[in-house]
């Protein structure tokens, strides 16, 4: 049945942490620095909002699907404050945001993200990005790595299409490429970005591990479920457009 999927295949929307970026190496210090924020300092308080937000704070293992692994930036802020954050929820929110924009300039890709789209893009592929970070990081993360011109649709929590796993950022990403939903694989490490590609009716769901969930966690929503993105490639012969 995936191998029927694949033929039908002309665009492809990526998740950004833990499918571009590798998270751990990414992440792990960010999500200490935001518990500080939120935690005014206070050590003992940034331990419990990090485990109340999925972060074991000695080990940084993340929880599959937790807030820190598919939240968005309100949603993070919303559940540090339910945690014990006396933080007004407006101030955290962007204070937030600002953190991830500045740590786009620590993060690690999983591969030669330039050289990895540019091939994708040669193939005649329609390609974007959607994540639950804002608009603004993933565009910093674009032009850092080298593939902000190989790439047809950026969507951020904020960019007015919805949060996931609602299905608009995947409908925002066939509007601006004229795909139907059928035509395009989304790609994520997390169940938020496959239950939005099942919510949006897409052709193809792909898993990648590099990221917070594992092949126990992501199998049953997923079409493939693959070690990272450059697996992906082995897949293509056949999801070559015409």
């Amino acid at each position: 049945m995936a191998g029927d999927k694949l033929t039908t295949i002309k665009g492809i929307l990526f998740d950004k942490d833990g499918t571009l970026l590798d998270y751990d190496a990414s992440w792990l210090p960010v999500n200490r620095e935001l518990a500080s924020i939120a935690a005014q300092g206070d050590k003992a308080l940034a331990d419990r909002l990090l485990v109340a937000c999925g972060m074991d704070p000695v080990t940084g293992h993340i929880v599959p699907d937790s807030l820190l692994a598919a939240g968005n930036t309100r949603q993070i802020s919303e559940g540090l404050i339910a945690a014990g954050s006396t933080m007004e929820i407006g101030e955290l929110t962007a204070r937030l945001d600002a953190l991830f924009s500045h740590a786009a300039d620590l993060s690690v890709p999983v591969t030669d993200l330039a050289a990895f789209f540019k091939r994708l893009h040669d193939r005649g592929y329609k390609l974007g990005v959607a994540s639950s970070d804002n608009e603004r990081s993933i565009r910093h993360i674009a032009k850092r790595f080298g593939f902000i011109d190989y790439i047809d649709y950026v969507a951020g929590y904020d960019s007015g299409f919805g949060t996931k796993p609602e299905p608009g950022m995947v409908l925002g990403f066939c509007k601006a490429t004229g795909l139907r939903p059928d035509e395009v694989a989304v790609v994520g490490d997390n169940n938020h970005d496959l239950h939005m590609g099942h919510n949006a009716g897409v052709g193809l769901k792909v898993a990648v591990l590099t990221g917070t969930g594992s092949r126990a966690t992501l199998m049953a929503a997923s079409d493939h479920c693959l070690n990272d993105i450059t697996e992906l490639e082995d897949l293509l012969p056949s999801l070559q457009p015409a």
